[in-house]
């Protein structure tokens, strides 16, 4: 009987340092995963802006993602909407995001043009931003669509919202929208908007954090295996006098 339950302690110790040994492993290869992401990206945004491209031919924008851009076109006033509870430099507000009609096209891409804060004594009032007539130029780069938030209530249609759906978007408004995503505004604050948006990181340093603790744990099953099974029985056979 003592001979079976050393076996099967043996056995349950090997498959547990093996699954965590294995997980650590692969936690590791997930974080080289990311950097090489990482530096994909910045060899994209080292590149030449894409000027005034046709969006429309893009359907997958994984290959130029965060690359930069220059658009000439006029905005939708009108169709401008405000994400709420976004935040920058730490302070909540809103992400202010205007469609933007191409010159030479039509289409139209939704332009994350910056962030401005709320007024938290009056929260439907809207920020004074100022979305310049005529033709603009804008420079930005390549972005995916709006993150999501979690929701409460349903999609809202007004100009303050807490998600924005480009699909849904461009259903209601009957726009040409660019459905794969979305163009970031960059450069100095202006029209009441600040544009210090955070630059994507890889998240390699929370796989890398997992998989030490997957180690560590491989390591207390070795330790508390070989305490277990020698030591403290050792110590049992020949107590210290």
């Amino acid at each position: 009987m003592r001979a079976t339950r050393s076996w099967l302690a043996g056995l349950a110790a090997a498959s547990g340092i093996a699954a965590t040994t294995a997980l650590g492993f692969w936690q590791l290869g997930r974080a080289q995963q990311k950097l090489a992401l990482q530096a994909s990206i910045e060899e994209r945004r080292a590149l030449a802006p894409l000027v005034q491209p046709r969006l429309d031919a893009i359907e997958d924008i994984a290959p130029v993602l965060h690359r930069r851009i220059e658009l000439r076109g006029t905005w939708v006033p009108g169709r401008t909407v405000f994400l709420d509870n976004r935040q920058m430099q730490g302070r909540v507000g809103f992400y202010v995001a205007t469609p933007l009609r191409l010159a030479g096209s039509g289409d139209t891409v939704l332009v994350q043009r910056g962030w401005a804060p709320r007024d938290f004594l009056d929260r439907q009032r809207l920020p004074a931003v100022q979305t310049p007539p005529g033709e603009v130029v804008v420079q930005g780069r390549i972005a995916p669509p709006p993150a999501k938030l979690y929701e409460f209530d349903g999609a809202g249609q007004g100009p303050i919202r807490q998600n924005l759906d480009l699909a849904g978007f461009r259903a209601e408004t009957g726009l040409p929208l660019w459905e794969a995503g979305s163009v970031q505004q960059l450069g100095e604050a202006s029209e009441g908007l600040s544009r210090d948006w955070p630059a994507p990181a890889s998240g390699a340093d929370k796989n890398y954090g997992y998989a030490a603790q997957w180690w560590a744990i491989a390591g207390v099953i070795l330790i508390l295996y070989v305490w277990f099974q020698f030591i403290a029985p050792r110590r049992r056979r020949f107590p210290r006098a």
